[in-house]
Order: C-alpha cells, then sequence, then structure tokens
C-alpha cells in the first residue's frame, strides 16, 4: 500500500491540541503582573510578613523578625502557633506543602466561629504561593507541637520533603520561619526598596501595640526595632507635616458581643485625625493590617463621618455664613489621619490588596467616627469653632473659585438642553455628568443623583456611528448636538493635528469657562471657505464638568451604546480623551439576596457579569448558604433599578466601578486603527476575521 501523506501542523493551525491548561502555580509565572507587582519583590515578601502579622492579630505572637541576608533573600521569622504540617484529610498531602503551591489553599478561608483566622488581610486565595512560584528558592521551618518541619521549595516545586525531628532545648516553642529568594527575571529589580519596607515594618508595630517588629540587615550589620505603646497617636504625631489647630481626634469602635443586624462581634475601626492649616496632608489607611494605599470603602466611611458631624456642629450653633453651604471634601481637605479597619470578609480591588470595595465599610466606619466627633466637638466647644471655621473657610474658598468661572461666561453660551438635569455646583473639579442610555434609567438617575455636582443627560436610542461623519454635519444629529452643548465643548481635532471647519457657534475668549487644561497652540488649515479656522489650543476651556461618564446597561446592547459613545469622543473630542476627563460606569447585571447565616445578617450583592457572580455563590457556598436559598436577580437594563439601587451601584463615588478612557499603550495611531476595523463601513472583512479568530475568546450574555 502506498504510505498516507501526513500533514505537518502548521504555526497558524487550531485545533484539539491548541488549547494549554495551565495547572498549580503556572498562571503565575506566565503573568506575574496579574498576581504581584514586578518592578520590585517587595510585595511577595509582604506575604509573607501578612502571614505573621495574622498571627499576631489573632493574639498568637509577640515578635516578628525580618532578615535581609547577604545572599539576597529574605526571611521573615514570627513566634505565632505555626503552620500545621500533618496531611490534610481531603488532599492527602502535608499543609505547609498546600499551603505554599495551591493558589486556592489558607487557614483564612475558615472564618466565623472556630475559625483560625477571624480578622485577615482578604480572601484573593493567593498570598505565600505566589512567593513561592516567584522564588527561585524558599525554605519553610515551622514550629509546632514539639516538634521542627522544614521543606524546601524551588520555583515553586518541591525539591525537599518535609522532614521532622524534634526541637532541642535551643528551639522557640512555636512559630515559623520563612528564607525566600525572589527569582530575578520576574522583577525589575531584586533589590527591596528600602524607604517602603521601614514604613511597612513600622506600620505593622503602629497597628499592633505590644508587638516587636525588627528588621536586620546582614550586609551593613544593622539592625532597628519598632515596638508603639501609644499606638497611633504616636505615629501620627510623628509625621504631621503641620501644627495641629485642634488636639489629635483619636477614638475607635468595634461591634458588641453577638454582633448586630448589620455588623459580626468584633468588626469595627481604630483611628486618629490631625487637622492643619499648611503641609501636605499625611493620610494612611489599613484593613486588617493590610496597607491600603489606594484607600477605599472604609476612608470614604472615616470622610463621610468626620463631614456629619462637623456639618451638625456647624448647624446646631449656626455658624455658616449665608450662602455658604459645606461638601465633605471641605471638612477633609485638611485632615490627616491614620486610620485601621477590621472587617470580617474583606473585598479588595486587585490581588495587591491596595484598595478596599467592601460596600459596607463605609457605614461601618462612618456609623462609629460620626457620634464619636459629635460628642467630642460639643464638650470642647472652643475647638469645634476652630475645626468650623477651617472647614467654612475652604467651603468659601471652593465657591469663589467656582464665580469665577460664571463671571467669565457671557451671553453668547448656547442654551443647555431641555431634558440634561444639570447640577448646582459650578466647580469643574467636583462636577460630573452622566450620558444615560433611555428615558427610564435617566429618570431613575435623576432621583439618585447628588444633586449638588451629578447632571444626568438622558439618550434616545443609540447613538449615531461617526467614525465617517463630516464634523460639519456631526450637529445635524439630535442627541449628538446635546451632548455637545451640555458639557460645554465643540468637536475638535488632536492637539497634534490642525483643527477642521467650526462646528455650530465657537465660544469666544472672553466666553470661555474655568477647568480645561491649557492646550499647546497649533497650525491652523483652511477651512472649505477659504478662511482659516481659530486655533484649538483653548477648546476646552468652556467644560462644564470634569468627568463625563457613560451609563449604559450592563447587556450586549449597553456594550453597543459605549461603543458608538466612545467612538464619538475619540474621533470629534479626542482632546477630552487626552485630558482623561471621559469616563465608563459599571453597573452590575445581577443582583445576589442572601438570607442570615450564623452570625452574618441578611446582605445583598452585586455582580458585574456570570463570573462574579459565580464567585458570590461560591462563598455563599462555603459561609454555609446554599445556592438555591441566594434569590438572583438579573437586571434587564438600568431603567428596572429604583434611585437608591442606582445610586449605591453606579452613582455614589465611594461604592461604584467608574472606568477612565485612557489611549492604548501604542497612542493614538493603534487605537486608530482599532476603530476604523471595528467602526468602518468598508471593514465588514476586517471584523468578520477578527470574529473568526477571537469570538471563542468573548463571554457574551444575551
Amino acid at each position: 500500500m502506498p504510505a498516507m501523506a501526513t500533514t505537518a501542523a502548521t504555526p497558524d493551525s487550531y485545533g484539539e491540541s491548541s488549547i494549554r491548561v495551565l495547572k498549580g502555580l503556572e498562571p503565575v509565572k506566565q503573568r506575574p503582573g496579574m498576581y504581584t507587582r514586578t518592578d520590585n519583590p517587595l510585595h511577595i515578601i509582604q506575604e509573607v510578613l501578612d502571614n505573621a502579622a495574622d498571627e499576631a492579630l489573632a493574639g498568637h505572637g509577640k515578635k516578628i523578625r525580618v532578615t535581609q541576608h547577604a545572599d539576597g533573600s529574605v526571611s521573615v521569622e514570627d513566634d505565632g502557633r505555626g503552620i500545621p504540617f500533618g496531611l490534610h484529610p481531603q488532599e492527602g498531602a502535608p499543609v505547609v506543602e498546600l499551603v505554599f503551591t495551591r493558589l486556592h489553599a489558607g487557614g483564612k478561608f475558615d472564618k466565623g466561629s472556630g475559625g483560625a483566622y477571624s480578622f485577615s488581610g482578604g480572601l484573593h486565595g493567593v498570598g505565600v504561593s505566589v512567593t513561592n512560584a516567584l522564588s527561585k528558592r524558599l525554605e519553610v521551618s515551622t514550629h509546632r507541637e514539639g516538634q521542627v518541619a522544614t521543606i524546601v521549595f524551588s520555583h515553586g516545586d518541591v525539591v525537599e520533603p518535609l522532614s521532622l525531628r524534634p526541637q532541642t532545648s535551643g528551639d522557640r516553642k512555636t512559630g515559623t520561619t520563612v528564607r525566600a529568594w525572589p527569582e530575578a527575571r520576574y522583577f525589575e529589580s531584586t533589590a527591596l526598596p528600602q524607604a517602603e519596607l521601614v514604613h511597612l515594618l513600622r506600620s505593622k508595630a503602629v497597628l499592633m501595640p505590644g508587638v516587636s517588629v525588627t528588621l536586620a540587615n546582614e550586609k551593613t550589620r544593622e539592625s532597628q526595632t519598632w515596638a508603639y505603646k501609644g499606638g497611633l497617636r504616636d505615629y501620627l504625631s510623628q509625621t504631621l507635616n503641620g501644627e495641629p489647630v485642634i488636639p489629635l481626634f483619636e477614638g475607635e469602635g468595634f461591634v458588641g458581643r453577638g454582633g448586630n443586624d448589620s455588623f459580626a462581634e468584633g468588626e469595627g475601626a481604630t483611628w486618629c485625625v490631625a487637622f492643619t492649616e499648611d503641609g501636605a496632608p499625611v493620610r494612611e489607611s489599613y484593613v486588617n493590617l493590610i496597607p491600603t494605599t489606594a484607600g477605599g470603602t472604609h476612608e470614604a466611611g472615616l470622610r463621610d463621618g468626620l463631614f456629619q458631624a462637623v456639618k451638625g456642629f456647624i448647624e446646631l450653633h449656626a455658624l455658616a455664613p449665608k450662602g455658604v453651604k459645606l461638601l465633605p471634601e471641605d471638612v477633609f481637605a485638611r485632615a490627616s489621619c491614620v486610620l485601621s479597619a477590621k472587617v470580617l470578609d474583606p473585598q479588595f480591588q486587585g490581588q495587591i490588596k491596595e484598595k478596599l470595595n467592601s460596600r459596607d465599610a463605609v457605614r461601618l466606619v462612618s456609623g462609629f467616627v460620626k457620634p464619636a466627633l459629635e460628642l467630642w466637638l460639643n464638650q470642647h466647644l472652643e475647638y469645634g469653632k476652630k475645626l468650623a471655621e477651617l472647614a467654612i473657610r475652604a467651603a468659601q474658598t471652593r465657591q469663589k473659585a467656582g464665580q469665577k468661572v460664571e463671571k467669565r461666561k457671557g451671553s453668547g453660551v448656547a442654551v443647555l438642553p431641555g431634558k440634561l438635569t444639570d447640577c448646582e455646583s459650578r466647580d469643574l473639579a467636583h462636577n460630573e455628568v452622566f450620558l444615560v442610555e433611555g428615558d427610564s434609567a435617566g429618570g431613575s438617575a435623576k432621583m439618585g443623583r447628588d444633586k449638588e455636582c451629578q447632571a444626568i443627560l438622558p439618550l434616545r436610542g443609540k447613538v449615531l456611528n461617526t467614525w465617517e461623519v463630516d464634523r460639519d454635519r456631526l450637529f445635524a444629529n439630535t442627541e449628538i448636538h446635546d451632548i455637545a452643548v451640555a458639557i460645554g465643548v465643540d468637536p475638535h481635532a488632536p492637539r497634534s493635528q490642525p483643527a477642521a471647519s467650526p462646528v455650530g457657534q465657537a465660544a469666544d475668549a472672553d466666553d470661555a469657562g474655568e477647568g480645561g487644561a491649557v492646550l499647546s497652540e497649533s497650525a491652523v488649515a483652511p477651512s472649505a471657505s477659504g478662511a482659516s479656522d481659530t486655533a484649538h489650543d483653548d477648546v476646552l476651556a468652556g467644560l462644564r464638568y470634569g468627568k463625563v461618564c457613560i451609563l449604559s446597561d450592563a447587556d450586549v446592547d449597553g456594550a453597543h451604546i459605549q461603543v458608538l459613545l466612545l467612538t464619538l469622543f475619540f474621533r470629534h473630542f479626542p482632546q477630552l480623551v487626552e485630558a482623561g476627563h471621559v469616563y465608563v460606569a459599571r453597573p452590575p447585571l445581577f443582583r445576589v439576596d442572601v438570607p442570615a447565616r450564623g452570625k452574618k445578617p441578611a446582605a445583598k450583592f452585586y455582580a458585574l457579569d456570570e463570573g462574579e457572580l459565580q464567585s458570590i455563590l461560591d462563598k455563599c457556598a462555603k459561609d454555609g448558604v446554599a445556592r438555591e436559598r441566594c434569590q438572583i436577580s438579573r437586571f434587564k437594563g438600568l431603567g428596572e433599578m429604583n434611585a437608591e439601587q442606582l445610586w449605591d451601584t453606579t452613582l455614589n463615588p465611594d461604592t461604584r466601578r467608574l472606568l477612565q478612557v485612557r489611549l492604548g499603550p501604542d497612542g493614538q495611531l493603534s487605537t486608530e486603527q482599532r476603530f476604523t476595523q471595528l467602526m468602518g463601513k468598508g471593514e465588514a472583512a476586517a471584523r468578520r476575521e477578527l470574529m473568526e479568530l477571537k469570538g471563542d475568546a468573548v463571554e457574551v450574555d444575551i
């Protein structure tokens, strides 16, 4: 028989063997930037440090020692309970091995009564397993139950299996030591930033009175130890950049035994706040000892509590001059603070836990701060009046800045659209307008918004695809005309290109509002009539809102409307995008009502998509709530949300999810090519090819 011809696999072939399944720690090694910061290894060392701090937070340790060794490795030693080393009942492998080799393994998933950790730094399910994956060598030694267990890993794999020996007289009774050699190829530099490391260790000592934290360096033979008895007050006093106007306001509040209708026993916060007239404010916040460098909902709760207390004091004593309206930033602008919150089940943004997203944390912290400050201010009237004066002065300065914008406006400004529900403030940095899909959703948004700073412009149907529409014909479309007039900016060219023919009525220099960035001058192109256009170095001068937010449904149609509006802004309002004024709101697609479970009260959660919905249901299952007991509601559109739901999920700056629109990594050119492919009339073949290549990677909710 003749030999059968075989077909060699080509680089473009796509079949069953093309699908690769990443196992174990491979996802971390493939995409380390998804799990940790890659400029230096500080975060993977911090994961080990956080475990030691969690032991101390749980009351099982008094000392933490970090050593920078001469060979480039770093070790973290604690005197906690020691990681268990017996076999896991389900997995059949040593627990200490699972902790360092599985992304979703650890003692912090066991919350509530009987759990190993009541409060810890989140449940992202990665932790020290990421440290192990990104280290060329990692050694673990755990002391407990009269024995010393050691295990060694290399690039996440076990190279020296678990070994046991009895403790000797020189061994400490319990605790864990982890020594890691970070792998250089995963990081821009393997050197730890000393200032950040010192700040991190010092903050752990501040937040855990009675616990000493030591940093030792074998090369320099230097050693530092931090142990604070005065806690947050001592720390803030040492770091302030100015003299306090009033004595430092400190306090704490935690839910008592048995919890309450909203929060579990032990949840709450400790804080210390100083108000200064000069110097840059110092603000640091933590959740279960994890530093939240980007703030989050617990900081929003502190800000809200301070504002409500000061506002109440001013109203009670009739201190506000006529016409002065106080806003939260007037009180918080000159506040320096250190905040340490305890949240039973914190939800963070991103794997490095830099921002707290737990919605209830706003109410938790504010509920303790507001009454405490109200009582303190009314017990110290002189200091209360000084603080009120500081806040009122900030409000007057802000309002004067807004009045300057009004004075420079002339009668030549176009009349605002009738369906625009405008805001009261004229402060560009504070104002935002929401372009809302549909009149019904617009109605809920109008009722749920903050009238002071949020404007609503409902849009009817889908906006015109403007990718190939001439600029001088844009205003023939009513929706686009209303958008341009509402935001106070005419269509224009990018800063690097000459302006095209003017559209509509151009504002004079005297009509320009305040707040837009001053743009560089560029060449002027002749118009179709032969006359030259006005240079577009000031096209954002009339901008009326600091944030222009696209708010559409979370379904396919909503995504299409987003693309149409983004096309409009990128093509015809590019400087608005370049200056960072365009945002996309991300409303949820699902709501999950969870019944009360144990000490946890009934709660509601919102999910952006199927993935988040499944994550919420998995979390409920871990808490003992079966899927069938969770009531799942799917929002067909924003119009189904009432005003309260829309405020809570999409409009409230403290709890919403808002994405800023920026150009792609390759800038204007690559972004323009992608828009041409997606929105160009003659690009049907390119779009078909794109869908054939990438279509199976998209999860579409229809």
